[in-house]
């Protein structure tokens, strides 16, 4: 008798602090890990969301960039962290969608980490050296398709997002062009610039100030809607493209196992950053679409993360690519 009292005593005691433990959440400074170099557009929508959530906590959210091997080195971390709530991590549909399609991770990108919120999708843009002979996408489909293998388009890397866009151009219009990798998104659109390369599908941020430089041209937005930075460029449906659409999108997670109460918190402080009008207005003008609150949920990024995985993975085991 006294053994049963003595260990539901400790149970109880157990029971409170842990309860307790939740209630004074987050109790010290939480590590937001970053899986790239700092400067790129990852680590700066984490900075802002870092410091906006600082607030809401009442702690201090710090940003660690933990870089290498496209960004899984850095998931990775996040996957084995201790499910306390102290340390997530953001990603994006290369790390969280395109990484585990060709890289063998260590870990399950959908069941070994907890959604914590979808914050953000950057569309792709679809671009072309200002001197190219075709002035919309037929044209242009018509003339990959009397010069086979001759159209350039230039990528960021084997596996990128500019890489899977050309890959889906292809399958849905029945053409081939010749890809022509780069070490970053950077490098490849000086080249367009230049016109050393035909095409390209693009993260909207770094066209926007080639496209109203005039020194590029655009087809088209990978998107359903029209941008908000340049609401004159027509989406791939406007432009004979249906269903043509590719976004880098941004959503943090937690490790599998952190507790519900904590996630709550953590999802709300996310949703209370998106709805700052500042934090909304400096993600704008980097070319980020801010989902409606309804797609910022945990359970929204699940699905849709599980849904974008569905789509892209037969493509890029299909298109048989390897790490390089």
């Amino acid at each position: 008798m006294r053994g049963k009292i003595i260990a539901g005593l400790l149970l109880a005691a157990s029971l409170i602090a842990g309860s307790a433990g939740a209630q004074t959440y987050p109790s010290k400074q939480i590590t937001l890990v970053v899986p790239f170099t700092a400067g790129g557009p990852t680590d700066t929508l984490a900075r802002i969301l870092a410091e906006r959530m600082s607030r809401t906590l009442g702690q201090t959210v710090i940003v660690d960039n933990v870089t290498g091997a496209a960004g899984t080195i850095g998931t990775t971390r996040v996957a084995r962290a201790a499910p306390d709530g102290y340390t997530i991590g953001i990603g994006h549909w290369s790390t969280h969608v395109v990484n585990p399609a060709i890289y063998p991770l260590p870990f399950d990108v959908l069941n070994d980490l907890e959604p914590l919120g979808f914050i953000a999708t950057n569309p792709q843009l679809f671009v072309a050296r200002k001197d190219f002979p075709a002035k919309d996408p037929q044209e242009l489909i018509a003339y990959i398709k009397a010069n086979p293998d001759k159209v350039t388009a230039g990528t960021s890397g084997v596996g990128a997002a500019s890489h899977i866009g050309g890959l889906y151009f292809e399958q849905k219009t029945g053409t081939k062009v010749r890809f022509i990798p780069y070490r970053g998104g950077g490098p490849a659109l000086q080249d367009l610039v230049a016109g050393q390369i035909d095409i390209m599908f693009d993260q909207a941020a770094n066209s926007i100030p080639q496209i109203q430089a005039g020194k590029i041209k655009v087809f088209a937005v990978t998107s359903k809607q029209r941008m908000k930075a340049m609401p004159d460029i027509p989406t791939v449906d406007e432009v004979g493209l249906p269903g043509l659409y590719i976004a880098v999108w941004h959503g943090l997670w937690a490790p599998k196992g952190t507790p519900k109460d904590v996630v709550a918190k953590l999802s709300a402080a996310i949703m209370e950053a998106l709805a700052d009008p500042q934090v909304r207005a400096r993600f704008e003008a980097l070319g980020q679409d801010v989902p409606e609150p309804a797609q910022q949920t945990p359970q929204a990024l699940h699905a849709y993360h599980e849904a974008e995985i569905k789509l892209w993975w037969p493509l890029i085991k299909a298109a048989g690519i390897k790490i390089e």
